[in-house]
Protein backbone atom coordinates (compact mmCIF):
# COMPACT_ATOMS: atom_id res chain seq x y z
CA UNK A 1 0.00 0.00 0.00
CA UNK A 2 1.53 3.26 -1.03
CA UNK A 3 1.05 6.41 1.49
CA UNK A 4 0.00 9.12 -0.05
CA UNK A 5 2.51 12.42 -0.08
CA UNK A 6 0.93 15.74 -0.53
CA UNK A 7 4.30 18.20 -0.96
CA UNK A 8 3.85 22.17 -1.06
CA UNK A 9 5.98 24.12 -3.93
CA UNK A 10 6.54 27.49 -2.73
CA UNK A 11 8.16 28.46 -5.40
CA UNK A 12 9.32 32.07 -5.31
CA UNK A 13 6.92 33.13 -1.90
CA UNK A 14 7.20 34.03 1.16
CA UNK A 15 8.69 36.06 4.08
CA UNK A 16 10.24 35.17 7.48
CA UNK A 17 6.86 36.08 9.10
CA UNK A 18 4.44 34.44 6.39
CA UNK A 19 6.21 31.06 6.24
CA UNK A 20 6.46 30.94 10.45
CA UNK A 21 2.68 31.73 10.16
CA UNK A 22 1.80 28.95 7.46
CA UNK A 23 3.87 26.36 9.27
CA UNK A 24 2.66 27.03 12.23
CA UNK A 25 -0.51 26.21 10.80
CA UNK A 26 0.21 22.99 9.18
CA UNK A 27 1.91 21.68 12.16
CA UNK A 28 -1.63 22.53 14.35
CA UNK A 29 -3.82 20.64 11.47
CA UNK A 30 -1.01 17.92 10.53
CA UNK A 31 -2.31 15.40 13.55
CA UNK A 32 -5.49 15.13 11.80
CA UNK A 33 -3.95 13.72 8.66
CA UNK A 34 -1.19 11.91 9.56
CA UNK A 35 -1.97 9.04 7.29
CA UNK A 36 -0.79 11.02 4.73
CA UNK A 37 2.67 12.10 4.18
CA UNK A 38 3.19 16.13 4.46
CA UNK A 39 6.74 17.67 2.85
CA UNK A 40 6.73 21.59 2.04
CA UNK A 41 9.74 22.94 -0.23
CA UNK A 42 10.76 26.88 0.68
CA UNK A 43 12.75 28.64 -1.14
CA UNK A 44 16.80 27.78 -0.28
CA UNK A 45 17.22 31.38 2.19
CA UNK A 46 14.27 29.83 4.37
CA UNK A 47 15.66 26.12 4.86
CA UNK A 48 17.21 26.94 7.96
CA UNK A 49 14.08 28.64 9.45
CA UNK A 50 12.33 25.79 8.22
CA UNK A 51 14.40 22.98 9.46
CA UNK A 52 14.31 24.84 12.72
CA UNK A 53 10.53 25.05 13.23
CA UNK A 54 9.80 21.51 12.17
CA UNK A 55 12.57 19.69 13.52
CA UNK A 56 10.84 16.39 15.85
CA UNK A 57 7.33 16.69 13.85
CA UNK A 58 6.18 14.34 11.12
CA UNK A 59 5.98 17.29 8.47
CA UNK A 60 9.10 16.91 5.90
CA UNK A 61 10.95 19.10 4.27
CA UNK A 62 13.39 19.53 1.06
CA UNK A 63 14.30 22.08 -1.61
CA UNK A 64 13.11 23.14 -5.04
CA UNK A 65 15.81 22.61 -7.20
CA UNK A 66 19.73 21.37 -6.44
CA UNK A 67 22.87 21.63 -8.91
CA UNK A 68 24.16 18.73 -10.80
CA UNK A 69 27.63 19.79 -9.56
CA UNK A 70 28.48 18.60 -5.70
CA UNK A 71 30.68 21.34 -5.43
CA UNK A 72 32.94 24.30 -7.14
CA UNK A 73 32.44 27.95 -9.31
CA UNK A 74 28.73 27.72 -9.94
CA UNK A 75 28.12 31.38 -8.84
CA UNK A 76 24.42 30.80 -7.47
CA UNK A 77 24.44 27.62 -7.47
CA UNK A 78 23.47 25.26 -4.43
CA UNK A 79 24.58 21.79 -4.25
CA UNK A 80 23.23 18.57 -2.33
CA UNK A 81 25.49 18.44 0.02
CA UNK A 82 24.65 21.86 1.40
CA UNK A 83 20.61 20.62 1.69
CA UNK A 84 22.31 17.66 3.44
CA UNK A 85 23.26 20.36 6.06
CA UNK A 86 19.76 21.31 6.47
CA UNK A 87 18.48 17.90 6.67
CA UNK A 88 16.46 18.11 3.64
CA UNK A 89 14.26 14.49 3.01
CA UNK A 90 13.60 15.64 -0.82
CA UNK A 91 14.38 18.00 -3.45
CA UNK A 92 11.94 18.80 -6.07
CA UNK A 93 14.26 18.07 -10.20
CA UNK A 94 12.97 18.90 -13.34
CA UNK A 95 10.19 20.86 -12.31
CA UNK A 96 8.49 22.38 -15.52
CA UNK A 97 9.40 26.20 -14.82
CA UNK A 98 13.34 24.71 -14.31
CA UNK A 99 12.56 23.13 -18.09
CA UNK A 100 10.84 25.76 -19.77
CA UNK A 101 12.22 29.09 -17.99
CA UNK A 102 15.75 28.04 -17.58
CA UNK A 103 16.52 26.12 -20.06
CA UNK A 104 16.82 22.71 -18.58
CA UNK A 105 16.96 19.32 -21.06
CA UNK A 106 16.25 15.97 -20.09
CA UNK A 107 19.96 15.24 -19.64
CA UNK A 108 20.67 18.13 -17.23
CA UNK A 109 17.08 16.85 -15.38
CA UNK A 110 18.89 13.41 -15.60
CA UNK A 111 22.08 14.46 -13.70
CA UNK A 112 20.66 16.32 -10.88
CA UNK A 113 18.26 13.27 -9.69
CA UNK A 114 21.44 11.37 -9.54
CA UNK A 115 23.36 13.94 -7.89
CA UNK A 116 20.48 13.99 -5.52
CA UNK A 117 20.78 10.32 -4.73
CA UNK A 118 24.36 10.50 -4.31
CA UNK A 119 23.79 12.70 -1.26
CA UNK A 120 20.88 10.58 -0.06
CA UNK A 121 18.23 12.59 -1.11
CA UNK A 122 15.06 11.64 -2.54
CA UNK A 123 14.46 13.02 -5.83
CA UNK A 124 10.91 14.07 -7.20
CA UNK A 125 10.97 13.77 -10.57
CA UNK A 126 8.76 16.04 -12.66
CA UNK A 127 7.27 15.16 -16.40
CA UNK A 128 4.66 16.59 -18.35
CA UNK A 129 3.52 18.28 -21.26
CA UNK A 130 2.60 21.56 -22.95
CA UNK A 131 -0.26 22.58 -24.08
CA UNK A 132 0.67 22.13 -27.72
CA UNK A 133 2.33 18.58 -27.03
CA UNK A 134 -1.11 17.72 -25.74
CA UNK A 135 -2.74 18.91 -28.64
CA UNK A 136 -0.65 17.28 -31.03
CA UNK A 137 -1.63 14.04 -29.06
CA UNK A 138 2.11 13.57 -28.02
CA UNK A 139 1.63 13.37 -24.24
CA UNK A 140 2.87 9.47 -23.73
CA UNK A 141 5.99 10.50 -26.24
CA UNK A 142 6.99 13.46 -24.16
CA UNK A 143 6.67 11.79 -21.09
CA UNK A 144 8.41 8.41 -22.15
CA UNK A 145 11.28 10.53 -23.31
CA UNK A 146 11.43 12.86 -19.49
CA UNK A 147 11.65 9.50 -17.97
CA UNK A 148 14.07 7.52 -20.26
CA UNK A 149 16.73 10.09 -19.47
CA UNK A 150 16.64 9.36 -15.74
CA UNK A 151 16.48 5.62 -16.51
CA UNK A 152 19.51 5.63 -18.85
CA UNK A 153 21.67 7.20 -16.77
CA UNK A 154 20.49 5.83 -13.36
CA UNK A 155 18.57 2.28 -14.10
CA UNK A 156 15.15 1.23 -13.00
CA UNK A 157 16.42 0.53 -9.43
CA UNK A 158 17.07 4.23 -8.71
CA UNK A 159 13.60 5.01 -8.78
CA UNK A 160 13.15 2.78 -5.34
CA UNK A 161 14.50 5.75 -3.62
CA UNK A 162 12.24 8.69 -5.64
CA UNK A 163 8.88 10.00 -6.56
CA UNK A 164 7.96 10.96 -9.44
CA UNK A 165 4.86 13.93 -10.36
CA UNK A 166 3.05 14.17 -13.24
CA UNK A 167 2.20 17.87 -14.07
CA UNK A 168 1.06 18.48 -17.09
CA UNK A 169 2.25 22.38 -17.75
CA UNK A 170 -0.48 23.61 -19.34
CA UNK A 171 -2.51 22.83 -15.93
CA UNK A 172 0.02 24.90 -13.62
CA UNK A 173 -0.92 28.46 -12.18
CA UNK A 174 -3.09 28.61 -14.93
CA UNK A 175 -6.58 27.29 -12.74
CA UNK A 176 -7.16 24.73 -15.45
CA UNK A 177 -6.77 20.88 -14.11
CA UNK A 178 -6.32 17.59 -16.19
CA UNK A 179 -9.47 15.89 -15.13
CA UNK A 180 -9.47 12.61 -13.34
CA UNK A 181 -9.66 10.37 -16.25
CA UNK A 182 -6.70 12.54 -17.92
CA UNK A 183 -4.73 12.55 -14.94
CA UNK A 184 -5.39 9.05 -14.24
CA UNK A 185 -4.01 7.59 -17.82
CA UNK A 186 -0.59 9.41 -17.45
CA UNK A 187 -0.25 8.00 -13.72
CA UNK A 188 -0.82 4.53 -15.40
CA UNK A 189 0.89 4.97 -18.33
CA UNK A 190 3.93 6.63 -16.35
CA UNK A 191 3.64 2.77 -14.57
CA UNK A 192 3.51 0.92 -17.15
CA UNK A 193 6.67 2.07 -18.55
CA UNK A 194 8.57 1.40 -15.20
CA UNK A 195 7.10 -1.95 -14.96
CA UNK A 196 8.45 -2.78 -18.50
CA UNK A 197 11.99 -2.79 -16.37
CA UNK A 198 10.46 -4.03 -12.77
CA UNK A 199 6.96 -4.76 -12.17
CA UNK A 200 7.58 -5.09 -8.38
CA UNK A 201 9.25 -1.40 -8.29
CA UNK A 202 7.12 0.09 -10.58
CA UNK A 203 3.80 -0.86 -7.94
CA UNK A 204 5.78 0.45 -4.72
CA UNK A 205 6.76 4.10 -6.65
CA UNK A 206 4.45 7.18 -5.69
CA UNK A 207 2.84 9.01 -8.60
CA UNK A 208 2.16 12.40 -7.46
CA UNK A 209 -0.46 14.83 -9.88
CA UNK A 210 0.68 18.54 -9.79
CA UNK A 211 -1.21 21.32 -11.76
CA UNK A 212 -3.78 23.83 -9.95
CA UNK A 213 -4.71 20.50 -7.22
CA UNK A 214 -6.65 22.55 -4.46
CA UNK A 215 -8.94 20.95 -1.49
CA UNK A 216 -12.21 21.14 -4.21
CA UNK A 217 -10.93 18.74 -7.07
CA UNK A 218 -8.23 16.89 -4.75
CA UNK A 219 -10.87 14.09 -3.73
CA UNK A 220 -11.30 13.41 -7.16
CA UNK A 221 -7.80 13.28 -8.45
CA UNK A 222 -6.30 11.04 -5.20
CA UNK A 223 -9.25 8.47 -5.78
CA UNK A 224 -7.44 7.49 -8.60
CA UNK A 225 -5.24 4.14 -8.40
CA UNK A 226 -2.35 5.54 -9.70
CA UNK A 227 -2.42 8.86 -8.35
CA UNK A 228 -0.47 8.89 -4.73
CA UNK A 229 -0.96 12.37 -3.79
CA UNK A 230 0.12 16.07 -5.12
CA UNK A 231 2.35 18.29 -5.51
CA UNK A 232 0.85 21.36 -4.79
CA UNK A 233 1.78 24.77 -5.77
CA UNK A 234 -0.28 27.97 -4.88
CA UNK A 235 -2.77 26.01 -2.51
CA UNK A 236 0.15 25.38 -0.56
CA UNK A 237 0.92 28.78 0.89
CA UNK A 238 -2.33 28.76 2.84
CA UNK A 239 -2.41 25.75 5.32
CA UNK A 240 -6.53 25.34 5.45
CA UNK A 241 -5.92 24.92 1.21
CA UNK A 242 -3.11 22.09 1.96
CA UNK A 243 -4.26 19.75 5.14
CA UNK A 244 -8.01 20.21 3.15
CA UNK A 245 -5.63 18.42 0.17
CA UNK A 246 -4.36 16.28 2.61
CA UNK A 247 -7.41 15.24 4.30
CA UNK A 248 -9.24 14.16 1.02
CA UNK A 249 -6.22 11.82 0.97
CA UNK A 250 -7.17 10.33 3.84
Amino acid sequence: MRRKLVAGNWKMNGSTSSIQALLQGILDGADAVAAVELAVFPPFVYLGAVQQQLSGSAVLWGAQNLSEHASGAYTGEVAGLMLNDFSCAYVIVGHSERRTLYGESDQVVARKFAAARKCGLKPILCVGETLEEREQGVTETVVKRQLKAVLDLEGIASFADAVIAYEPVWAIGTGRTATSAQAQEVHAFIRAQLAVLNPVLASQVRILYGGSVKGSNAGELLSMPDIDGGLVGGASLDPKDFLAIARAGC
